[in-house]
């Protein structure tokens, strides 16, 4: 089978690596539509991310959706021939925060395509994947495209979880890439009564008006387009922090009223905070990181028709031009959520 390494920056190739039998509750695969990360563009451009870096050659890719093509003993509940969506992430089950429900943090993790650990947790970008068959969410009715997206839009839905109450709540999203779009998503499901966006490029922010927010604002154009949104202590609920920089935390947070909550979900690097407006106004800031039973519960949303994800995809590569869809994606002017087709 053929499958996506990565080397080092800029150096991606399609290698050829041994096809795997599937063992006692397991499956075996065969991947139909391979969603590109900004954790896969971070391995693509610079090698890694922070401390994070790449010591051997990694298969990349997390955000998948495939055929089932042989079942292991002891699986039940899908069949042949049957589209799922595959959660990346494969906790232990067994170690003290599995114990407490806190899955995410497993401390035996093994998420696809992550060069944290060494040696490296491989990659799902490959003609044949072997999984747990736990991992798999029949994604009956959806597009292999759209059962892709079930990953980044777990994340959003953890988030929203994280928030707490939405219902009749004003939310600002900073940072219109996939996971702003898809906090909008979340957020307009979850009941939010506005939605406010903003990002430094015209082509995310029309997306983000198509996906459902109420108003769009280019910060690079309006750079004080927030402030009247500061007064009398300021005006949000809820910020869904999304891009990872500093600015855009600080204007959202003096956009913030008091006792609003912050979700951080953008991962850009350690960051200065105005730790006295958070004091002063007592706001919550809670991190949100990765997901787990939401993951079933955002292909469900799909699949009912009650959120719609296919906005995001701008394009979809066949696996040969694997490298040009790398380009693509990390061009922000055009491509919101490139896709590799492996099939």
């Amino acid at each position: 089978m053929k499958a996506i390494v990565i080397h080092g920056p800029k150096d991606l190739r399609i290698e050829e690596r041994p096809i795997e039998a599937p063992g006692p509750g397991e499956v075996r695969l065969r991947l139909a539509t391979g969603g590109i990360c900004g954790s896969d563009l971070h391995y693509y451009n610079h090698g890694g991310f922070g401390a994070v870096r790449l010591r051997e050659p990694m298969i990349l890719g997390h955000e998948v959706s495939a055929y089932v093509e042989a079942l292991g003993s002891g699986v039940e509940g899908l069949k042949s021939g049957q589209l799922v969506a595959v959660s990346p992430s494969r906790p232990c089950r067994s170690c003290l925060y599995c114990q407490e429900g806190l899955h995410n943090q497993c401390l035996n993790m093994r998420f696809y395509g992550s060069a944290m650990p060494f040696p490296h947790v491989q990659g799902a970008f490959r003609e044949a994947l072997i999984a747990d068959a736990i991992q798999c969410v029949p994604a009956d009715g959806l597009t292999p495209g759209e059962a892709a997206i079930a990953e980044p839009l777990a994340v959003t839905l953890h988030a929203t979880r994280r928030a707490g109450e939405i219902l009749g709540k004003r939310v600002l999203v900073t940072g219109c890439g996939p996971i702003g779009l898809l906090s909008i998503l979340a957020a307009r499901r979850a009941g939010a009564a506005e939605i406010i966006a903003t990002d430094l490029s015209d082509f995310t922010l029309s997306l983000a008006r198509k996906v459902g927010a109420d108003r769009t604002i280019n910060m690079g154009d309006e750079p004080d387009a927030l402030t009247p949104y500061a007064a009398q202590k300021g005006s949000f609920d809820v910020l869904y922090e999304c891009s990872g920089a500093a600015p855009a935390l600080v204007a959202g947070i003096a956009a913030l009223r008091p006792r609003a909550v912050i979700i951080q979900l953008g991962l850009g690097g350690d960051m200065n905070l105005p730790m006295m407006a958070i004091t002063a106004k007592e706001l919550d800031l809670r991190g949100s990181f990765r997901f787990h039973d939401e993951f079933a519960t955002g292909v469900g949303l799909m699949q009912k028709g009650l959120i719609d994800v296919k906005p995001l995809i701008t394009h979809t590569l066949p696996l040969s031009d694997a490298v040009t869809a790398f380009e693509l994606a990390t061009d922000r002017s055009q491509a919101m959520k490139a896709q590799i087709a492996f099939n």
